[in-house]
């Protein structure tokens, strides 16, 4: 009987001293966890969340978790509500037009100010000069990268060739003159499609055949000379667009459906689809999926440049997509961690992977070198088409992108104008002039709230 006294007190002496140790070593091995939201809620969230779970995976001390579900302007908003609660994640992905907004918030760090003199952090380089040029031009500010490039797109025109073909046209028009003209032969046919060519009624547009004139969005070099004060899109360049849009629309030739801003994507994904019309000005971040669609549907689908004024030349085109912010005020081991995250997921390998999947530009040369080392753009030749319209632009101001307080705001006015364009018989000039005075009125009210002289 004693024995099993003594047997039992020593275990217990034993146990006493193991638990104390256990339990800091569950402490010491309980990942960072890093929070991650992003403006995707389909194949794209899908393809972050497998990255963070194999960035976990090869970093267990972290724990990133990513978050999706949101279009760009939600998660904008939503970005805004957490930070009045104190729940901001320690990443977050803004599209381009929030530049500026998301520099005045004083919710952000900048990753450069963040990184230091640091080449790598926890072994994955920086490596920025691997950047390509027009995301580097973009993101550039103040001479240093304030938001981790990922997702950057342009546009791009997607042509059905097999109408094209059947109309007598054998390569996609490059002019608007050229589409005037495709459209002419393909309204023609007696199979003629209901349509010739439709767009998004999106921002972007505008200021993507703006850009390719040269034409500022705003004053002070678009930006990024000085803060910008008024806009500066009610310039010919900005006249002779909607001019263009109204008279396609005139024509019969341009499908309109009335959709603005976001909601107006999906529009022109059902018209090219169900062939409703023969070509579609859109974003080459969907650039497999419209591929796809031209395979699915029985019609071949070549992309080729957004078309551009012939009256004026060609100067370039503009990025769009989006970059990854890092919060302000994160402890230490969480701001590397989401630094750590946020180079992995733009490391080689991943850029390219990514680009694979959904025709987003790849954001790295060496990425670049990866995919032409594979024969991935021999194969896949609408894959290289935003690449090579963006390698080949002249980096203006203007294409280099406007920079300026209440973008998504100026951007509801320009859609707001390009429908009232479209569906009245008011003149483009005067609608453009008095979209720019409502316009500067957002610039002022925001610059008296965010930079106060």
């Amino acid at each position: 009987m004693k024995r099993l006294v003594f047997l039992s007190l020593v275990a217990m002496l034993v146990m006493a001293a193991l638990l104390p140790a256990a339990g800091a070593a569950t402490a010491q091995d309980e990942p960072i966890e890093i929070n991650a939201w992003v403006a995707f809620s389909d194949y794209r969230l899908d393809w972050a969340t497998e990255v963070a779970a194999a960035f976990n995976a090869e970093y267990p001390q972290y724990n990133v978790v990513v978050t999706g579900g949101y279009t760009y302007e939600e998660l904008f908003a939503q970005v805004t509500v957490a930070a009045e609660q104190d729940e901001l994640p320690a990443i977050v992905q803004f599209f381009e037009a929030g530049t500026q907004d998301a520099r005045d918030s004083g919710l952000f760090k900048s990753i450069q100010t963040a990184l230091g003199d640091r080449t790598e952090v926890n072994g994955i380089p920086t490596n920025f000069d691997d950047i390509v040029g027009p995301v580097r031009a973009y993101y550039s500010l103040d001479g240093e990268f304030t938001s981790m490039p990922w997702n950057a797109s342009s546009a791009l025109m997607f042509n059905n060739m097999t109408i094209l073909n059947a109309a007598g046209i054998e390569e996609p028009p490059q002019t608007w003159a050229d589409v005037d003209a495709a459209c002419e032969a393909v309204m023609a046919m007696d199979s003629a499609p209901e349509y010739c060519f439709t767009f998004p009624n999106h921002g972007w547009f505008f200021e993507q055949w703006l850009a390719q004139q040269d034409g500022l969005f705003v004053n002070n070099d678009n930006g990024r000379s000085a803060r910008a004060t008024e806009v500066a899109f009610n310039s010919d360049a900005g006249v002779a667009v909607l001019n263009w849009l109204n008279d396609m629309y005139d024509k019969g030739y341009l499908y309109y459906s009335g959709a603005q801003g976001g909601d107006s994507w999906g529009t022109v994904d059902q018209a090219y689809q169900t062939q409703q019309v023969a070509m579609a000005a859109y974003s080459s971040s969907d650039t497999t999926l419209y591929t796809n669609l031209g395979i699915e549907n029985g019609f071949e689908t070549v992309a080729s440049y957004l078309p551009y004024n012939q009256e004026t030349g060609w100067t370039g085109n503009l990025i769009g997509g989006a970059t990854l912010w890092l919060t302000d005020g994160l402890e230490p081991e969480v701001e590397d961690g989401a630094l750590s995250f946020m180079l992995y997921m733009a490391n080689t390998e991943n850029a390219a992977s990514w680009h694979k999947l959904t025709g987003y530009i790849a954001i790295r040369e060496s990425a670049n070198d990866l995919l032409e080392a594979e024969g991935w753009f021999e194969e896949n030749p609408n894959q290289t088409v935003a690449a090579d319209e963006l390698s080949n632009t002249e980096i203006t101001p203007a294409t280099s992108g406007a920079l300026v307080g209440g973008f998504p705001a100026i951007r509801n006015v320009v859609t707001a104008a390009i429908d009232r364009v479209l569906l009245t018989d008011d003149d483009p000039a005067t609608v453009l002039d008095e979209a720019a005075a409502e316009a500067n009125t957002i610039i002022e009210e925001y610059n008296l709230l965010n930079a106060p002289e």
